[in-house]
């Protein structure tokens, strides 16, 4: 039995000082405020529940600082992400992921939901363990101590009527049953959940699409939409339909379909996702880094879908800045302010984004749930003065002021240094031998 005091923690009910956490197996097993610490681990600063980090490509933080410096779209992007998909293996992979993963975790980031659709050799050939990269992305978060949600994303298509390119073929089973028949080789356990997604309404067709979402039922099902406007053009132009009408009419919208970016949506589109129950997982560093738009997350909200958030391409790993993003982001469309509170933004990040990726139990500080924690500093030239609530987590402080990191009750990032990993130097040869 492990015991932990916080000088401040958020809870469920809100505030509170001097909380005295007792932890067993991983989880809470009882909850004290105003008390002593006695023999307690002592977590100084502002203490917040572990965050989910929604919606992750690994492969992708290989790209940070490496794609500013042209003109272009999405699409021209896409080409560069493409040149280090090409060069992965199970190996480098392995390495690459590790090296990210330890980065989230510095960052407070408890467990990630990885969107995986990089799956094969070259030219499409199986590798003997048809899941290899797969496994090699489970082995490198297990490594780093963070919870992963191994999303298996089925992609057979280069675009709607379009055949697959060269790169692409690494992605594809060929069609939505091989897809599936993979995938069952992969096995969950406490700290990996295998669900579920396909790429979008242009890697799966639509014929195919229903396939997919029925699989695998009892598990997290996630999907791009609407990312672009093309896409939404391609899909009317084919279907008479938006991307969103085709997954309804499809039946992959529900309660545990996230929706990812959801970025140019129609009044209709976010009544299927609101109805349905479907949570919105915005990525907002993503989106305009790639210069997608501003999702109409206030209005998806009150039509009924959650709001959970991701890193998406890593151009920025930090989930404070994602959650303040999508207020700051509303005012820039608006011209107004206080559309979404802190509170609201830290639940997206905590446990409705947990939930997301299919780890219930997690994302709040309270007896059964898991033992995640998350310290921040108050001391740093971004929080000190600013009061030590939900607002300075989640409107002043960032990743870099994040001091601890408890996963299971295990205290993995102390004084701001991963206690089993040297993140910084890992990142640097992993990523290195990828873009030489």
């Amino acid at each position: 039995m492990t015991s932990y005091w916080c000088e401040t923690a958020v809870l469920p009910s809100g505030l509170a000082s001097r909380v005295l956490l007792t932890v067993a197996d991983g989880r809470f097993t009882s909850v004290e405020t105003d008390v002593d610490p006695g023999d307690a681990q002592i977590l100084n600063g502002l203490v917040v529940p572990g965050l989910a980090n929604c919606h992750s490509h690994a492969f992708h933080r290989a790209l940070r600082g490496r794609t500013q410096t042209e003109r272009g779209t999405f699409w021209t992007w896409r080409e560069q992400m493409y040149a280090v998909a090409a060069a992965l293996t199970p190996d480098t992979y392995y390495d690459l992921a590790r090296a990210a993963y330890g980065e989230m975790l510095l960052a407070g980031i408890t467990a990630v939901g990885e969107f995986h659709y990089l799956h094969h050799a070259p030219g499409g050939k199986r590798y003997d363990d048809a899941n290899a990269m797969g496994v090699a992305l489970i082995s490198a978060a297990r490594d780093v101590g963070i919870r992963i949600a191994l999303l298996d994303t089925c992609y057979v298509a280069g675009g709607i009527d379009q055949p697959l390119n060269d790169v692409q073929q690494r992605f594809s089973d060929g069609d939505a049953t091989a897809w599936a028949s993979r995938v069952a080789g992969l096995q969950g356990a406490e700290d990996v959940v295998v669900g579920a997604a396909a790429h979008s309404i242009r890697g799966v067709p639509q014929d195919q699409l229903g396939a997919v979402a029925s699989a695998f039922p009892d598990v997290p099902l996630h999907v791009h939409l609407s990312e672009q406007v093309a896409e939404n053009e391609a899909s009317l132009a084919a279907y008479g339909r938006t991307p969103a009408q085709v997954l309804d009419e499809a039946g992959f919208l529900s309660g545990r379909t996230s929706a990812v970016h959801a970025t140019h949506l129609t009044s209709v589109d976010v009544g299927l996702l609101g109805s349905s129950a479907t949570y919105s997982c915005f990525c907002p560093t993503t989106e305009r880094d790639l210069a997608d738009g501003i999702g109409p997350a206030t209005q998806l909200r009150d039509a009924g879908s959650a709001l959970t958030l991701g890193s998406d391409s890593h151009a920025v790993i930090d989930l404070f800045e994602e959650m303040r993003a999508v207020e700051l982001n509303e005012r820039l469309a608006t011209q107004e302010r206080g559309h979404w509170s802190a509170a609201e933004l830290l639940k997206a990040a905590t446990v409705d984004g947990h939930r997301s990726i299919g780890f219930d139990d997690a994302g709040a500080i309270a007896s059964g749930a898991r033992a995640d924690l998350v310290a921040i500093r108050l001391d740093t030239v971004r929080t000190a003065g600013t009061g030590g609530t939900g607002e300075t987590a989640v409107f002043a402080a960032s990743a870099a002021d994040v001091s601890d990191v408890v996963v299971s009750g295990k205290h993995l990032v102390a004084d701001g240094k991963h206690l089993r990993v040297d993140v910084a130097a890992e990142l640097a040869s992993s990523i290195t031998a990828v873009t030489r």
